[in-house]
């Protein structure tokens, strides 16, 4: 049995300070690693530590653009990113699964660090967006909107080239899923997604079904030469009328059952390594309920026997 060891990393540097630097609390008061059984991961440096729960935190957020580098607080991403990676790290050398508690997107780029340290990893990136900007083409500068165009190695050399390391994913080894933004970011001028890398848009997890859809996102990531993977949730991938809680609300996605079974069907398998969720933002969820049902689906997701797929 895999021991889930939470961290909380409630950066906003790749947003704003609009609220979902809460969503580690909001989750914790729902009642997430209670019911999970979690082992928090205590200790492991460069962890805060405190009566409960381990925690990474970021600098103040700065509102001004970075002239060189065309995005928001690049410098504190990238510091933030590596500290972030330590305490993965820790996790992981001690046998644990982290799991990531954000904070916005830009917290994948440390997860996925951690991994790029020890070899080729891949990733399951489950988001209502494709988060593939460049900057030129973000209207603000925010890096929650361009992190997978990041880990694949295309942006700032500041943020792509973490500890001299260069790309931190292949494109061949990342699975994008249950994203419905392709006419917005088209009009937007975001550069397409590279042909290498398997996209799975809202239409097509429909047209498979969701249970199907992610039995091939995952048999794609097994076939690779990689020693595993990553799973990344922008809770923006449910529907808008049941996840009203994100800053940049989009109509349609994927119903809590679509996404209970995608997350059991990714977390089981024995080559998932860890996992993270963001953008929640409790602040519109003033009665509590999104985040209850939140965790509910969570629970659901990690509690999942581990499989061979």
């Amino acid at each position: 049995m895999r021991e889930l060891m939470v961290v909380e990393a409630p950066s906003v540097l790749g947003l704003r300070p609009s609220g979902v630097q809460d969503l580690p609390g909001a989750l914790r008061d729902a009642g997430l690693l209670d019911r999970l059984g979690a082992a928090v991961a205590m200790g492991v440096p460069p962890l805060e530590r405190s009566r409960e729960w381990g925690r990474v935190e970021a600098a103040a957020y700065d509102p001004r653009r970075d002239a060189e580098t065309g995005v928001l607080n690049p410098v504190g991403i990238a510091r933030h990113s590596v500290a972030l990676a330590d305490a993965v790290g820790g996790v992981l050398d001690r046998g644990g699964f982290p799991v990531l508690l954000g904070g916005d997107c830009s917290i994948l780029l440390g997860n996925l660090l951690a991994l790029r340290r020890r070899g080729r990893y891949g990733l399951l990136f489950l988001d209502g967006h494709t988060d593939f900007y460049q900057p030129s083409a973000e209207p603000t500068g925010e890096v929650a909107s361009m992190e997978l165009a990041l880990v694949t190695g295309r942006g700032p050399s500041l943020l792509t080239d973490l500890e001299g390391r260069g790309s931190l994913l292949r494109d061949e080894d990342v699975v994008a899923l249950g994203f419905r933004d392709t006419e917005e970011s088209t009009a937007a001028g975001m550069q397409p997604l590279p042909p290498g890398l398997h996209a799975l848009d809202l239409d097509a997890v429909r047209a498979l079904g969701a249970d199907n859809a992610a039995h091939q996102a995952v048999e794609r990531l097994n076939r690779g030469g990689s020693s595993g993977y990553w799973v990344h949730l922008d809770v923006d991938v449910l529907d808008d009328a049941v996840m009203p809680a994100v800053d940049y609300r989009i109509p349609g996605g994927l119903t809590w059952p679509e996404l209970e079974s995608v997350l059991r069907t990714a977390l089981a398998g024995e080559r998932a390594v860890g996992f993270d969720v963001t953008i929640f933002n409790p602040r519109l969820d003033r009665d509590g309920s999104i985040a209850a049902r939140l965790t509910e689906c969570l629970c659901r997701g990690l509690s999942a026997p581990r499989s061979a797929h």
